[in-house]
């Protein structure tokens, strides 16, 4: 028996979290089942009112006898109560025969008929009536009117005392007098507005009496008040379980179970999930969202030149540079369209992908395929949006761009009117003015985050921060100043002034945006007399004037964003990187360590760093090991540094132009090498590192692409497209040392647990007598196991040499299976060929075994049997089963798919993970029905267009409530979908007659179980008629037509859908008809490839645990050794593999050796 696992704090907390939600959902069973309590208590007082008679039962009216004599108040309060609200009026025939028994009654006059209950109501109010009127029964509380009943008989009878009804009498009266005046009839008869306690008047409801209305407001008070006094309290109560549940458990447990209230806003606001956090990562206003939408245009351009350009951090199209072709042909138009259904319509990635193919078909190339290769198949195929994706980023970086330098804009205004105020001197003012503007003009033009770093340093050069103000008592260090903020306060700008060309003149020249036309002027006087008249107590002498001087010159030059611009783009183009090993390397360094390729480089550009091998050169360089220099080669800088004095220095010849060129040369050799050089080493080694960076996260998202686009396994081929049947039936096993022991798990074709068997000694190859029992009783057991369930596949768990021992076990017990009883089998085990045993990668389900998911899924289950269970669900759906490992804990980040992925962040390598399950999620679909009977299968529901966690979570317990659901429009009308987020999300949920749905009387469209989107149901009915229409011609078959086409597809495969939207003037949605095509032919046909077993060399890595890096020919490897002969050696390594070490292999001298001798001593 296994021990029983011992919960953890972090499980107990979950389970205390889970009762409290059971509480609460109790709470709400039983104020419900206290309700209907209530009303069945209500009822059956009713049926007590009803007994006695204090309610009116639907029976026809009797009229009572002449002489008719009530035996008791009861009965005759009982017969009052049968009758209905209606007043009556005699025919004309009864009131004659109630004259002729000599009987008086009141006979109304038919002309006043139509104002007797205005007239009645009148009289009521006048007489402080209750208001009830003459139609109402009795009200439950005491009060209640006459009913019709009532009146005619105390008509007839008489009350009490004999009398007629004073009422009546009144009315008849008021009538009588009608006759006179016809004039002012509705004057006398129209009826105040009711008036409640607080003098408001009594809203009125069509077909029901003010008087009633305001009987109702005595009893239960205003009826709005009452709903807000509700809502209030609903607010209160859903507060008051707030705070009860924040109180009791942790923080990280609520955000877990995205219980907090920043989850709850996101789950009401009708946007995609993934859009809103983005938003809200970017620290957008909802201003500056609009404003961004305004500026569409702008951003469509920008994005489509960083394409054009093959910027540094877009390694998708990095092969563009170093081929010198086009990889991927973008239309600047699609980018448009693109951004357009992102922000204004709020469409997210895979709605774009699947159901706006025509407006952005440039964007849906894949850069490792043709351009018909998506068709050449005949169908669709899998496929990872790689440009959208791209311009996906490319359209945050732009957000956050454009954030960037509307705050830096607000700020440099603010500051400078801070600094206009503390200057006085109209020339250093005027000065200050022309350099704002300048900064201003740069920072608008600016197209890279690099182009705003210089405007940037530019401004922070001229206009430093000012002075912190802090309050009395508070203590702040001091910025240090500038050296150029110190000689710009002793007014050393003057000198500099006066080198020549001031910093944004020179890069205009220097970057051929204006043409040198002007003679510079040269000084009448040497530099050190100039320099002579700005001495001062901190600068003593005119060097240290010059000195300052040159040194401000230098620094503005540095920081100007032209000259940067220009010497940026001659740096990337041309810059080299060269390595060489250091002391310490050269000795750890071999030819297979990880650093090797890295080891020694010359002069390699950096447009050829295309791949990670810049991350292992800046890490050996970390480890001291390497050597790196990024620089400018010779030729290159000497020309650089040539083109700059040509426009920098003055053509004159005279004694004063060769002195102050001088000191424009020391100007020019500070900037270019103390400032402008380090600075473009630290940006070429940040691109490096992000190019590399890029390129790595799109190597782990093409190793997890291929993980997760392989189809379910399908023994029979031509079970492919059978939809009876999501999966085979598994049995998973994964080996076992003893404790835990070797286990077996029988998963149905849903994923489910049907049995578990332990056989600890199944692969037991002892001699021992006992051994051999306790082996031959596994067997057995197994066998008994197998002929039970009859699995279809079994899949073992690849760890280790012992795997193929137990493989051959397995096969083993197939044969007798089949030898001794094979009319107990069934079909599906006819004979060997009919069952495979296939090798497991277990690095996935050992992740699913310690994480916490698997507690709440297995919660009974020991560790080895959760592991088991995740490899034979990963056989059977690889994308829920990865996607499983994708919750709130991110245990996928732990699956390694790459050696290099070390060098990623953790953020880094989700948000492409994110990409890659979002894909394709949506290109295979989510079946609810199926996904409510079996909840492992919700995980990649997160990923369904325009939903989230936190989104899916909510309308996954919706789903569950209701345990099926049949239509689309229902996850609109029952589970509180926006419409926005409907339209995102339903065309990639499958909905159709399966898991608890497939027994039921329900009734579904077909169109449901499509990829077809709702919104396009019409035109796929059109469609759908008119090739019936055609081919067919039977009216019985158009009326039918999606269901005749979906049972007899052979008419859709040679439909020409060019030529039907050609005449049908719809080759605007070509791709649109294409896909209805494609579905009607086989809704939801699995665009995946199929399983394929492992090969053998896949095999041996996986049982071995080696890599091609860690066995490879001239490595050196652990090993020991086993048996030793003169020639050769028995050896046995780390992994428990076997090998053989020769003798001409133990030393080169092995003629004349023995290696008994030189390995046993």
């Amino acid at each position: 028996m296994a021990e029983r696992p011992m919960a953890s704090d972090d499980d107990e907390e979950a389970g205390q979290f889970d009762q409290l939600e059971e509480e609460d959902e109790g709470e709400g069973v039983e104020e419900l089942g206290d309700a209907d309590e209530e009303d069945d208590d209500g009822e059956d007082g009713q049926d007590e009112y009803e007994k006695h008679g204090f309610i009116a039962d639907d029976v026809e009216d009797e009229e009572p006898e002449e002489n008719e004599v009530w035996e008791s108040d009861e009965e005759r309060h009982k017969e009052k109560k049968r009758v209905s609200e209606k007043n009556f009026v005699l025919d004309e025939d009864d009131y004659e025969l109630l004259e002729d028994k000599n009987i008086t009654v009141h006979r109304p006059r038919a002309e006043s008929k139509n104002f007797k209950r205005l007239k009645k109501a009148k009289i009521n109010a006048e007489a402080g009536s209750t208001g009830v009127s003459d139609e109402q029964e009795y009200d439950g509380v005491g009060r209640g009117g006459r009913t019709a009943e009532k009146k005619l008989e105390l008509n007839l009878f008489g009350g009490d005392d004999g009398g007629p009804l004073e009422d009546e009498e009144q009315i008849e009266e008021m009538e009588d007098g009608d006759m006179a005046d016809d004039d002012d009839e509705m004057a006398d008869f129209i009826v105040d507005e009711d008036m409640d306690e607080s003098g408001q008047p009594v809203r009125q409801t069509p077909g029901v009496p003010s008087s009633a209305l305001q009987e109702v407001n005595e009893i239960f008070g205003d009826v709005e008040e009452l709903l807000k006094h509700r809502k209030h309290q609903l607010d209160s109560s859903f507060e008051e379980r707030m705070r009860r549940i924040e109180d009791e458990f942790e923080p990280t447990i609520l955000e877990h179970k995205f219980m907090t209230e920043h989850d709850e806003a996101i789950c009401r606001i009708d946007e995609p999930e993934r859009m809103l956090l983005t938003e809200r990562s970017l620290g957008l206003s909802e201003r500056d969202t609009t404003d961004l939408v305004d500026r569409m245009d702008e951003e469509a351009k920008w994005i489509f030149s960083q394409i054009e350009s093959g910027s540094s951090t877009l390694p998708l199209f990095a092969k563009k540079l170093v081929d010198g072709v086009p990889e991927v042909s973008i239309k600047e138009e699609h980018i448009h369209n693109f951004l357009h259904f992102t922000h204004q319509e709020k469409r997210d990635v895979p709605f774009i992908a699947m159901y706006r193919k025509d407006e952005c078909r440039s964007l849906l190339m894949d850069p490792q395929q043709d351009e018909g290769y998506e068709w050449n198949l005949g169908q669709p195929v899998l496929k990872w949006h790689q440009v959208l994706w791209a311009i996906h980023d490319l359209d945050k970086k732009w957000r956050l761009l454009q954030k960037r330098k509307s705050a830096l804009l607000i700020y440099y205004n603010k500051r400078f009117e801070e600094e206009s105020c503390s200057v006085y001197d109209e020339t250093r003012l005027g000065l200050n003015r022309q350099l704002f503007e300048s900064i201003i003009k740069a920072l608008t033009n600016a197209e890279s985050e690099q182009e705003v770093d210089d405007v940037d340093s530019k401004f922070c050069l001229h206009f430093p921060p000012g002075v912190v103000v802090v309050d009395e008592g508070q203590y702040k260090t001091p910025k240090p100043k500038s050296l150029h903020s110190i000689c710009s306060k002793a007014g050393l700008w003057e000198v500099a002034s006066k080198f020549g060309y001031n910093s944004e003149q020179f890069g205009l020249q220097i970057s051929l945006r204006e043409i040198r036309v002007d003679v510079l002027e040269d000084w009448k006087e040497t530099p050190e007399d100039m320099a002579s008249s700005f001495t001062c107590a901190m600068f003593e002498t005119p060097q240290a004037v010059l000195k300052g001087a040159r040194h401000m010159a230098a620094v503005e030059i540095s920081c100007e964003p032209v000259v940067r611009k220009h010497f940026r783009s001659i740096y990337f183009d041309h810059a080299v990187v060269s390595t060489c090993p250091t002391t310490d390397g050269n000795a750890i360094i071999d030819s297979f360590h990880e650093f090797a390729s890295v080891k020694w480089l010359k002069n390699k550009p950096l447009n050829k760093f295309v791949d990670a091998q810049w991350l292992l050169i800046q890490k050996a360089e970390e480890e001291k090991l390497l050597q790196v220099t990024v620089k400018l080669p010779e030729e290159n800088l000497n020309k650089l540094v040539s083109d700059s004095l040509e426009k920098y220095l003055s053509m004159g010849v005279s004694e004063f132009a060769q002195l102050w060129n001088e000191q424009r040369k020391q100007i020019l050799q500070d900037s270019i090498f103390t400032f402008i050089l380090p600075s473009l080493e630290k940006e070429a080694r940040s691109s490096l590192t992000c190019r590399s960076k890029s390129w790595l996260l799109l190597e782990h998202g093409r190793h997890l692409f291929n993980k997760v686009s392989v189809a379910p396994y399908q023994r029979i081929e031509n079970d492919l497209g059978s939809d009876d049947e999501a999966a085979p039936r598994v049995m998973a096993c994964c080996w076992g040392p003893g404790k835990p022991p070797t286990t077996f798990v029988m998963l149905d074709s849903f994923g489910e647990v049907l049995d578990i068997l332990e056989a600890g000694s199944i692969s037991l190859r002892s001699k021992n007598v006992n051994d051999q029992l306790r082996k031959e009783n596994d067997q057995e057991r197994l066998k008994r196991f197998m002929t039970e369930h009859q699995p279809q596949v079994v899949v073992l768990g690849a760890v280790n040499l012992s795997c193929i021992r137990l493989k051959d076990d397995i096969y083993e017990i197939i044969f007798r299976m089949v030898e001794e009883n094979p009319r107990d089998l069934g079909h599906e085990m006819d004979g060997l060929i009919g069952l495979s045993v296939v090798y497991g990668d277990e690095s996935l389900p050992r992740l699913y075994e310690n994480s916490r998911i698997s507690s709440d899924q297995l919660p009974a289950q020991s560790g080895v049997v959760k592991r088991a269970v995740a490899l034979g669900r990963y056989l059977q759906n690889p994308l829920a089963m990865v996607a499983t490992l994708c919750g709130p804990d991110r245990e996928i980040l732990s699956w390694k798919l790459n050696p290099l992925e070390k060098f990623l962040a953790a953020d880094e390598k989700y948000e492409v993970i994110e990409q890659i399950m979002v894909d394709v999620t949506n290109q295979v679909g989510l079946d609810l029905n199926l996904a409510i009977s079996h909840e492992w299968l919700f995980a990649p529901l997160q990923f369904i267009s325009g939903l989230g966690p936190r989104k899916a979570a909510y309308l996954q317990k919706s789903l569950v409530r209701d345990s099926a659901i049949s239509s689309r429009k229902d996850l609109y009308e029952d589970h509180c979908l926006g419409n926005n987020i409907f339209e995102n999300a339903s065309g990639f949920m499958r909905v159709r007659r399966s898991g608890l749905a497939a027994d039921g009387s329900r009734s579904f469209d077909l169109l449901d179980d499509t990829r077809i989107h709702p919104l396009n149901y019409i035109t796929a009915e059109e469609m759908a008629i008119d090739i019936c229409r055609e081919y067919c011609g039977d009216d019985n078959v158009i009326e039918m037509a999606v269901e005749n086409l979906r049972q007899g597809p052979d008419v859709l495969k040679s439909f020409n859908v060019d030529a039907y939207a050609q005449d049908k003037n719809r080759f605007a949605v070509r791709e649109i008809l294409r896909t209805i095509k494609l579905e009607l032919i086989q809704g939801y046909q699995d665009w995946r490839r199929q399983f394929e077993e492992p090969s053998m060399y896949e095999e041996f890595f996986m049982i071995s645990g080696e890599t091609e890096d860690t066995l490879a020919e001239g490595r050196t490897v652990q090993a020991t050794v086993g048996r030793v002969q003169s020639s050769r050696a028995i050896c046995l390594l780390e992994s428990g593999l076997v090998g053989m070490l020769a003798r001409e292999d133990y030393s080169d001298d092995w003629k004349d050796s023995d290696l008994t001798e030189k390995l046993v001593a």
